[in-house]
């Protein structure tokens, strides 16, 4: 199960993630998300478990739980759409609009 958790205090590191999910079950992996240029924490990450009971339970005990100063929210993370990535979900189209011609036979 994939989670989403943010409004985490900025100081919060991947392996703090890691650390706080492992009282509910088996954590594959952590990450907390940083600014590409500057290093730093975003807020936000994604932890994925194992098992999906384990996953739900920690995301019913944590969510709006005070977590290091302030309250995070915790909750099922959404599967990234298609084309989303660094142009934040823009399509390289064009200007999106389909131009319909109306003739009549």
């Amino acid at each position: 199960m994939n989670i989403f958790v943010s409004n985490l205090n900025f100081k919060v590191r991947s392996e703090d993630l890691k650390n706080l999910f492992q009282q509910y079950g088996e954590v594959v992996s952590s990450k907390v998300i940083t600014d590409k240029f500057s290093g730093r924490s975003r807020g936000f990450g994604f932890v994925e478990m194992k098992n999906e009971s384990d996953g739900q339970r920690a995301i019913d005990e944590l969510n709006e739980k005070d977590y290091e100063g302030r309250n995070i929210s915790v909750s099922v993370a959404k599967p990234r759409a298609e084309g989303s990535g660094p142009s934040g979900g823009r399509s390289s189209h064009g200007g999106g609009h389909s131009r319909h011609d109306s003739m009549e036979d």
